[in-house]
């Protein structure tokens, strides 16, 4: 019996995930429903993870603290053994997580009234960030291709051209799972480099490699323009540790490492949480073995998935290339969001996303997490069945 073969209650321990459903979905009781919409896992973090905290607990004294040049070193390692990635520890910065990375770097590197471009459909956060510090939010959408997402370089090179300041990258790309190859890093790039865009790349589910495939860090493939990149990343979705709170900055340019300490401390994030550096070091020194085995359970339940609801007509699942979360196409069925959302929730009882949370190109997707033991995967499946029995 795997590990990940446990259900672990979750209710009533302020899980966003499991306790939050009536206020998300606007529900007066959500404690018959199945949750698998927000993006963490329902799997205990590796037990190297929870036994480090635990003896730092034990110390009881909680005070200021800073990321130990231990934890530090285990980032540099952990980049050069998974992505063979060969990062300066000098070029790391620490913040309380990748949206905060985002926000900063945001502020640190455009100023207001900016033009800041993104690729819909994406992550929600790059289009309220950008707006909330009062930056213009510009959209090139993805393009859809043979079921898949893909650049169109031509409307990118044309939106660039709009005095664009900043780019936020999402790679591998959320909602759809897409590792974007080589060429196409590239190309986003080199574009950027022709009209002085500095690119933000949200490199989060980084090591959620589903079958094999790599991870390529845009700032690998950079070249020259290497000192236009800021990449974010975390241990936080690998190890499913979004509750500890730690992210990271590699900014190889000093001049914007110093615009992103000065907002950095700015906004009084100049310190992180005292269980962090614990957190981050053990997960990236002990967590490997549990990575390694997180990854066929994950695919092995998209295999699933992607197999029951197929059968039936209309519906079309893509397995990701990266992540735990599948994108479910139901456009075929000609049903409106709110319709099929609302038949989820009260005759299946499943509470997924809505794919124009991602922008408006999302609509007649939903998505689905299946990082949670198969045994509830199937009771989705059941559930979402349901939704078309009838």
């Amino acid at each position: 019996m795997s590990i990940f073969d446990q259900t672990i209650k979750r209710r009533c321990t302020n899980s966003v995930k499991w306790d939050a459903m009536e206020k998300v979905y606007g529900l007066n009781d959500a404690s018959d429903i199945l949750p698998m919409w927000v993006a963490d896992m329902d799997f205990p973090a590796p037990i190297a993870v929870s036994k480090a905290l635990q003896q730092h607990a034990e110390h009881t004294i909680f005070g200021y603290s800073y990321m130990s040049e231990e934890a530090i070193q285990s980032i540099v390692d952990w980049q050069n053994t998974r992505h063979d990635w060969h990062i300066e520890k000098e070029a790391i910065l620490f913040c309380n997580g990748v949206v905060a990375a985002l926000a900063n770097s945001i502020v640190a590197l455009t100023n207001p009234g900016d033009k800041v471009l993104i690729s819909p459909p994406v992550y929600p956060p790059f289009f309220n960030i950008p707006k909330s510090n009062g930056r213009e939010v510009v959209s090139c959408p993805l393009i859809e291709k043979d079921g898949l997402f893909v650049y169109d370089f031509e409307a990118f090179e044309q939106s660039l051209a709009q005095d664009v300041k900043a780019y936020i990258l999402c790679n591998p790309h959320n909602p759809g799972g897409y590792v974007w190859d080589e060429a196409t890093l590239k190309e986003i790039v080199r574009l950027c480099a022709k009209y002085d865009v500095i690119i933000i790349s949200d490199e989060i589910h980084a090591d959620l490699m589903i079958n094999g495939d790599k991870h390529i860090p845009l700032a690998k493939v950079a070249g020259d323009e290497i000192n236009r990149i800021v990449t974010c990343m975390a241990p936080t979705k690998t190890f499913n540790l979004a509750g500890i709170q730690v992210s990271y900055m590699i900014v190889t340019d000093k001049k914007k490492r110093l615009k992103l300490e000065a907002i950095n401390m700015a906004s009084g994030q100049g310190s992180l949480n005292t269980f962090a550096s614990v957190a981050l070091h053990a997960a990236y020194t002990e967590g490997a073995p549990w990575l390694d085995e997180l990854l066929p359970y994950i695919s092995a339940n998209m295999d699933y998935v992607k197999t029951e609801l197929e059968q039936i007509p209309g519906i079309r699942v893509t397995i990701p290339q990266s992540t735990y979360l599948i994108w479910i196409d139901y456009r075929e069925l000609a049903l409106e969001e709110k319709e099929i959302m609302n038949r989820l929730l009260e005759i299946g009882k499943l509470a997924l996303e809505p794919g124009t949370k991602y922008g408006e190109e999302g609509r007649g997707f939903l998505r689905m997490n299946v990082a949670c033991s198969f045994d509830t995967v199937k009771d989705g499946v059941e559930r979402f069945k349901k939704v078309f029995a009838q």
